[in-house]
């Protein structure tokens, strides 16, 4: 099978180690299967070639994007056609109001292209971020604003898309519908037929037109036979939400929506859900765009998150909530529909006086609340136990009952830790129970309240059992409960006419098998606090800087899970071939940037995660060389420096790339070697830094101590440029009026990151207190404020607090630690007049900026001293962390090759950021040259 493959596919992407697959079993769901291959293909060509595999072979093909999915639809045990890396092309059309796009860009990255136009894509899911066009578009995903009409079906207007016998058509081209006549002739005439069979069954008719006004994703899209006329143009919506069953989406075109900029929201709250439900048709009345439901115990998993109003806590166990949000083209409309809307509040049984806020900034805040509902849930569930996400909806005007009911059934199985949320103006919700499926009473307890709920939604309320996350595996066998035999048959005839072998996705939607709901279920081991809070949504996957490399957050939480499994199975064989693998994917080429914490909705930081591992991974012996390293750090950096100076030494004699031969040949005998970079510059006289004038200012006015990062001291000179960086914050000061004075012994001074990042508990524990040491003295004990000129050191510095003394925590609390972007837009930019701009900058915000939340003050700078200033879309981890970047150039490589391609799109005046190691990777991917956000500055001044 393999070797078959390499006939189709070059061997670097055919992912068939043991560590890859296990890595790939598991997606946003509950279910777990082990797939044979993971390939990734990166054109139309090879997708055909896979098509034609499939059916020699007889193995099934599963396309999967950002597998988000939470139904059990991007898993299998055949082969896994992985599209996250080179299917993200998009392409704006019609001044904005089409886009079109690949299957493996996400829908927040279309709607960051789109954002200029002020218009984005219909589909609004909650994993936005994370989801891709394929899955969204796969899925019919809906959201929390797009309501019907504006879902992926009904906002697609063109797809281009390959049949299992390798035949592409496009809804696009014209030609394509008569072709399809020709060379498709017998689907042509069954699809023909089944409108046909449709138009004739009256009963049937006004079913499927009836069950589409309201969200519904079971089954395949019977509607498209009612919409549409003819066979292409049926086919072409039966796989909006046919979950990749029948065909491959290629491309699509979609049209755009409106994105008003004027936007105002609150958090609504009542006495009980009942009443909450009540407000829904008033609330949709006053043209509020969402109306999303929360019950008490969704309120419960979110109030202690900082930020949220003192009341929640406050709220009566039966209470209930709706975060509402109005949208206005300007200012006026919206004050206007706002307060229309309140002066029909008396009618309503609130529990608060409604606040509305236009603030962006609080607005993403509760967004991003209820958007993390839940894995919240997730994160505190009992361990060993996972999380079920499920989804259905009710006619609007029987919403409160419905859900009365659906509580009363938690009750009555125990699932007391349940929550009820969604979008209520739909009648769309979704409720949340945890469940073990380790012994057998767990499973038939979860299948009789499943088969309890289908029941309830389907025979009591007419409602529909999937509005948005699509049929799946865990609803399959319950398509004909809500369709009936007609309907269902229907869709057995569509599925055997357009893939006969039942290869794509087999098991999805049409199965026979009435139990495949509670078959391959997925085990969650417990294993250290950090795997057991993940629920492996995926949210973090697009923020990793090694995911097109080796693995994600979430892919390393899946390896952990497995090992433990085969640990406690006794598998030593497939234990100790999994952890062989794990050093690399798992440990060496994380960049433990921390980025996935900030977007997942329960703050699991992966990265330090794999600082644990490291650590507890080194021997007595490298600790006590790291901490031998820690003492001697002004040795070190001395050394470090006349190794660079003898480097560039030698280039100069034998040729540029002649210490990067070097270094790879003896990177081959010893790994740990680190490789020679081109970026690599003379380190930078340190003679402006030696003298350390008093500051004659006793009341500190405009005073600071300088903190030449270690970075700087040996890296800090830039090509093309008369300054060094040390000189520069020098020449700044100067300009800006500003006293300074150098860190006292600040020759092997470091802000113990490097030690940190790898893992050495007891170096790191002692450059952190020696460092605050030093900070304190020259600080005057605090007095002045201490800048050091690395963002990366500065976030280091930032969190060093809990390896401190109890006597150093006392001084760390009263010195004030700035980064470069703060001094320099807190301090510099008002005492200073600007005498040139540069015209068109771009910015790499590093990681810590955006953990220390200071990028936007990094971009306001920036547009303060140019003209013209862009932030790539792409912009995110550049993958060197500290070092990496020298001993794993692959993950900066990878890491950066997105936002790379995306600048070099056009010619810049100027390339910034705020970090060396940074820049030198950067430097590296556009190849231009990447300066400190000083040199903006202090040129432009």
């Amino acid at each position: 099978m393999i070797e078959a493959l390499k006939k189709i596919l070059p061997e670097h992407r055919i992912r068939t180690r043991y560590i890859d697959l296990i890595s790939f079993a598991s997606d946003a769901g509950f279910y777990h299967l082990i797939p044979k291959a993971v390939v990734q293909p990166v054109n139309e060509e090879e997708i055909i070639l896979l098509f034609k595999f499939s059916k020699e072979y007889n193995i099934p093909l599963v396309f999967r994007t950002g597998g988000t999915s939470l139904s059990g639809q991007s898993i299998t045990d055949g082969i896994l056609v992985d599209l996250s890396q080179h299917w993200n092309k998009i392409q704006i059309e019609n001044n904005g109001n089409l886009v079109r796009v690949q299957p493996g860009i996400t829908g927040a990255m279309v709607n960051a292209y789109l954002k200029k136009y002020k218009r984005k894509i219909g589909p609004d899911p909650s994993s936005i971020s994370a989801a891709m066009m394929g899955g969204i578009l796969s899925n019919n995903s809906s959201g929390m604003c797009c309501g019907v009409k504006l879902n992926s079906y009904h906002t697609t207007k063109y797809i281009r898309f390959i049949l299992p016998d390798g035949k592409t058509f496009s809804t696009e081209n014209k030609a394509d519908y008569t072709r399809f006549e020709k060379e498709c002739n017998e689907l042509y005439r069954s699809l023909t037929a089944i409108k046909k069979e449709i138009a004739a069954n009256e009963i049937l008719y006004d079913k499927i037109r009836r069950k589409y006004q309201t969200k519904n994703t079971v089954g395949y899209s019977l509607n498209a036979f009612i919409d549409h006329e003819h066979a292409l143009d049926i086919l072409a919506h039966l796989l909006i939400g046919a979950e990749g069953t029948i065909a491959f989406i290629a491309e699509a075109v979609l049209q755009t929506v409106p994105d008003y900029p004027q936007k105002s929201t609150t958090l609504l709250y009542f006495p009980d859900i009942y009443a909450a439900c009540q407000a829904i048709v008033p609330l949709t009345n006053a043209g509020a765009a969402m109306v999303e439901l929360m019950d008490r115990a969704s309120l419960h998993a979110v109030e202690h998150l900082p930020g949220m109003p003192a009341i929640v806590k406050t709220l009566p166990e039966t209470a209930a909530a709706l975060l509402i949000e109005f949208q206005e083209n300007n200012p006026e409309e919206l004050e206007e529909r706002v307060n229309s809307f309140l002066s029909t509040t008396s009618s309503l049984s609130l529990l608060n006086t409604p606040v509305f806020t236009n603030d962006p900034a609080a607005q993403d805040f509760l967004w991003k609340v209820r958007k993390g509902l839940f894995p919240a849930v997730g994160a505190v569930r009992a361990n060993g136990t996972t999380v079920i996400l499920e989804d259905v909806a009710f006619p609007v005007e029987k919403l409160g009952d419905a859900i009365l009911d659906l509580q009363e059934l938690f009750k009555k199985y125990h699932y007391y830790n349940a929550i009820i949320f969604g979008h209520a103006k739909d009648g769309n919700i979704h409720f949340v129970v945890t469940q073990s499926f380790i012994t057998t009473g767990e499973i038939e307890r979860y299948d009789r309240f499943m088969r309890e709920v289908i029941t309830l939604v389907v025979e009591k309320y007419d409602g529909s059992l999937k509005a948005e996350h699509g049929t799946g595996r865990n609803m399959a066998p319950f398509v004909e409960t809500e369709w009936g035999g007609a309907a269902y048959a229907i869709m057995q005839k569509i599925k055997l006419a357009v893939d006969p072998q039942l290869l794509l996705n087999p098991g999805v939607i049409i199965n026979e098998d009435k139990n495949t709901h509670i078959k391959n279920l997925k085990e969650l081991p417990s294993v250290e606090e950090e795997v057991d809070k993940c629920i492996e949504c995926g949210y973090c996957e697009h923020k990793c800087p090694s995911r097109d490399i080796t693995a994600t957050p979430r892919r390393r939480i899946v390896i952990r899970r497995a090992l433990k499994q085969l640990q406690n199975a006794g598998n030593d064989s497939n234990y100790k071939l999994l952890l062989a693998q794990y050093q690399y994917d798992v440990l060496d080429t994380c960049a433990v940037d921390g980025l996935c914490a900030t977007a997942c909705p329960v703050d699991i930081n992966t990265g330090d995660l794999v600082k644990r591992l490291r650590r507890e991974n080194h021997s007595t012996i490298q600790n006590k060389i790291a901490l031998s390293v820690a003492r001697h750090f002004k040795t070190i950096e001395w050394s470090a420096r006349a190794a660079f100076k003898t480097g560039i030494g030698i280039n100069k004699l034998f040729g540029k790339n002649a210490m990067t031969g070097i270094t790879n040949g003896i990177k081959k005998v010893f790994p740990a070697m680190p490789l020679w970079s081109g970026q690599i510059s003379y380190p930078p006289d340190l003679s402006v830094i030696k003298s350390n004038k008093q500051i004659a200012n006793k009341d500190y006015k405009n005073t600071i101590v300088y903190f030449p990062s270690c970075i700087s001291r040996m890296l800090g000179t830039y090509k093309r440029k008369e300054k060094n960086i040390l000189e520069t914050f020098v020449s700044i000061c100067n300009k800006a009026s500003i006293d300074m004075k150098v860190l006292e012994y600040v020759s092997g001074s470091c802000c113990s990151q490097i030690f940190s990042s790898k893992g050495f508990k007891d170096a790191y524990y002692f450059t952190a207190n020696n460092i605050i040491e030093k900070l304190w003295k020259s600080s005057n004990e605090g007095a002045l404020p201490v800048v050091i000129d690395v963002s990366s050191c500065a976030y280091t510095l930032h969190n060093i607090r809990p390896v401190l003394t109890e006597k150093n925590k006392v001084k760390f609390d009263r010195i004030t630690i700035l980064d470069s972007v703060d001094f320099l837009h807190d301090m510099v930019l008002p005492a200073v007049t600007i005498k040139q701009r540069k015209k068109n900058i771009v910015l790499h915000p590093v990681c810590s900026l955006e953990k220390m939340k200071t990028t936007q003050k990094f971009i306001k700078l920036a547009q303060y001293f140019a003209t013209e200033v862009t932030v790539p879309k792409y912009a995110g981890c550049c993958g060197m962390a500290g070092d990496r970047g020298f001993l794993f150039p692959e993950l900066t490589a990878a890491a950066t090759n997105l936002e790379a391609l995306e600048v070099k799109q056009e010619k810049y005046n100027g390339y910034y950021s705020s970090t060396k190691t940074c820049e030198m990777a950067m430097s590296e991917a556009v190849k231009e040259n990447y300066e400190s956000i000083l040199y903006l500055v202090d040129e432009a001044l």
